[in-house]
């Protein structure tokens, strides 16, 4: 079986080193712009400046034959396999990161505490159900 996904958006931040980067938005992540594709900005329809949203990136910079790891790159940490970590490296590298939308300018959006770096490309863009996320 073959999956072929095409980016919604970009990723525009002032992030671009991995290793400064924070491991989770809530960390100190700074407010990043997402540049939409013009095919898809009908697809805003409805978001508005308040809302909660999940964004579903594609981390391209990621090892994607790394199975386990020491969690948060800790070697102090046990080993674990990557389906029990949020590591960015993983044999599908998808990013989940609840932000805020902050602004919204036609086919631009800024969002709250993204971790993600300048370039990551977006995949998805879903709301936030009341009560699904929290910040443990």
């Amino acid at each position: 079986m073959r999956i072929e996904l095409t980016p919604v958006a970009t990723v525009e931040s002032s992030l671009t080193d991995p290793a400064a980067a924070p491991k989770q938005g809530h960390e100190g992540a700074p407010d990043a712009w997402l540049n939409f594709e013009e095919g898809v900005v009908a697809a805003l329809d409805g978001l508005a400046v308040g809302n909660r949203v999940i964004l579903l990136s594609w981390l391209d910079r990621a090892d994607r034959d790394t199975l386990r790891v020491h969690p948060r790159d800790d070697p102090a940490n046990p080993m674990r396999g990557v389906f029990d970590t949020r590591s960015q490296d993983r044999p599908n590298p998808i990013g989940l990161h609840p932000v805020e939308v902050l602004e919204i300018d036609g086919a631009r959006m800024k969002v709250s505490s993204l971790e993600a770096l300048d370039g990551t490309p977006v995949i998805d863009v879903k709301p936030v159900l009341e009560g699904e996320i929290s910040h443990r």
